[in-house]
């Protein structure tokens, strides 16, 4: 499959493409080849242990917490075209603020150390 075959597939997929990926074509297509391969290897189509659904949303959580909008806006193309329920949808989203909530209070202990050292 040619870097503009798997582009097709990919708007077929979600809708569109996100530019970074659509921009990467004309200077480096085997990157676009390296993508698909690793899709693959992380989303096996034989057997899969996950459904698609879950799949989606779980990629949706990873974009969320990776800060990344492209990716994001990708999955919510994918989650309108999968017709995935609002409900789960929603659910996602609050799971990832609060496991983003806790990486901060996790990330904060030094500063509850510091605190702790200083009311002693």
């Amino acid at each position: 499959m040619n870097a503009n075959d798997i582009l097709d597939m990919m708007r077929k997929g979600m809708g569109q493409v996100p530019a970074a990926i659509e921009k990467s074509v004309p200077v480096d297509p085997a990157l676009i080849q390296e993508h698909v391969r690793s899709k693959a290897f992380a989303m096996p189509t034989d057997n899969p242990a996950l459904d698609e659904d879950t799949r989606t949303l779980i990629y949706l959580a990873a974009a969320l917490a990776g800060t990344s909008p492209a990716c994001v806006k990708a999955m919510a193309n994918k989650i309108a075209q999968q017709g995935i329920a609002a409900n789960k949808v929603i659910e996602t989203v609050h799971i990832v603020r609060l496991a983003m909530a806790t990486k901060v209070i996790g990330d904060a202990e030094p500063v509850f150390d510091a605190l702790a050292r200083k009311a002693n």
